[in-house]
């Protein structure tokens, strides 16, 4: 068992969940339920499987919610591409946004491969 608030990937993947909710804040009011909604749910479903993933016992199991938490990023990088593409955000903010995904997937990359390195050893 890990603690996640220790790992710089959950850190990095937290402070981009709260830039997303306040991006999305002035997102027009008939997306509530819509592309605001998946953008936040996406957004936040990656810290939400880091986290979880280090509640459980093997590395195995937190590769699976790492896999999880890298697809909810791709999810998230074609989300904010529409938003932009409706002109809800505008382009510095939607490089702003994918600089940080990139970054978050960068980061779980090597930690997947370790953690399942790790389980062929043995």
């Amino acid at each position: 068992m890990r603690d996640f608030r220790g790992l710089k990937v959950w850190e990095k993947s937290h402070l981009l969940t709260l830039q997303i909710y306040k991006t999305t804040k002035s997102f027009p009011s008939e997306e509530r339920y819509g592309l605001t909604s998946q953008i936040r749910r996406s957004c936040a479903s990656i810290p939400a499987n880091i986290a979880e993933g280090c509640g459980t016992g093997s590395d195995a199991e937190m590769a699976r919610y790492l896999q999880i938490a890298m697809a909810s990023a791709s999810e998230l990088e074609y989300h904010i591409l529409l938003a932009r593409d409706l002109e809800f955000i505008t382009t510095a903010n939607y490089n702003s946004i994918y600089d940080e995904v990139t970054q978050i997937k960068r980061m779980l990359t090597p930690f997947i491969r370790r953690l399942r390195g790790s389980r062929l050893k043995k």
